[in-house]
């Protein structure tokens, strides 16, 4: 039987398994994927965040959902990826740069939390992408099955549609997550994030998260809801986001990028045999 070592990490509730794999061949990784990230017969995880070596930067992620497909990007998974290269010596650097399929992150670490430069969101619908017209999708009507909703779309490297909601409490987060995630204007299917507006500097947030399910935190989540809270005339630009797992700070800054700050914690480590 062969043993793996791995880490379990989490930022804002949004857990991950972390595997050094910067000189070892990981076969079949969404597989592994499968497999480790079930919460019942195995480790349990909302992704499997792999460490390889990058010719483009400091360090290369891939980032696997617990469905096996490849994420571009995870927003809480970079934090937990440059927390456990710095806590462990792996790199002295305090500002790191990434490669990840979203393109070149730069995370930077301030003792527990982690800001990070999440780069230009991006509205343009082959950059999302989402079919339709030319028009950026911002308050949008889009039909599911039972019901009509409102969109906002964005990418921070991966694809989201913002919903606003009155009260998150009782809005049924998995019947429309669902809907949305898998509706035929997102080829690549879709991230769902719903939002209630409590004032104009803070936001509450949950999210059904593409090939997950509902998660406790998403950190590109937390950046495109901002976005589209502020394209919809809703908050300054920068504000709290608060999720089931902690709170976000977000900002939209006056270079067009966006820059997100918070903790990322490691739970503990393990073997585990394959």
């Amino acid at each position: 039987m062969t043993k793996l070592k791995f880490t379990k990490m989490h930022g804002a509730g949004n857990d991950f398994i972390i595997l050094d794999a910067r000189r070892k061949r990981i076969a079949n990784p969404g597989q592994l994927a499968k497999r480790l990230c079930e919460r019942h017969f195995s480790i349990g995880a909302d992704g499997l965040i792999l460490i390889r070596p990058s010719k483009k930067a400091d360090y290369r992620m891939r980032i696997f959902n617990p469905d096996g497909s490849e994420a571009e990007m995870c927003g809480n998974g970079i934090r937990c990826f440059a927390k456990y290269l710095h806590d462990r010596k792996i790199t002295k650097k305090h500002l790191l740069t990434v490669e990840t399929g979203a393109g070149i992150i730069k995370p930077e670490i301030f003792q527990s939390q982690v800001k990070v430069d999440m780069g230009e969101p991006q509205l343009a619908r082959p950059h999302i992408p989402m079919l339709g017209n030319s028009e950026p999708a911002i308050n949008e009507p889009l039909a599911l099955k039972d019901r009509n909703v409102r969109i906002t779309a964005v990418s921070m490297g991966n694809p989201h549609a913002v919903i606003f909601v009155k009260d998150l409490r009782t809005y049924p987060i998995e019947k429309v997550g669902k809907g949305v995630e898998h509706h035929p204007a997102f080829p690549n299917r879709t991230n769902v994030e719903f939002v209630e507006v409590l004032n104009n500097r803070e936001l509450k947030v949950r999210v059904w998260e593409r090939g997950v399910g509902e998660t406790l935190a998403c950190g590109t989540g937390a950046c495109a809801s901002l976005v589209a809270s502020i394209l919809n005339g809703e908050t300054e630009k920068k504000a709290k986001v608060r999720l089931p797992g902690g709170t976000l700070t977000v900002e939209w800054s006056e270079d067009n990028s966006i820059f997100m700050m918070g903790p990322a914690e490691e739970v503990f480590d393990g073997v585990i045999g394959l």
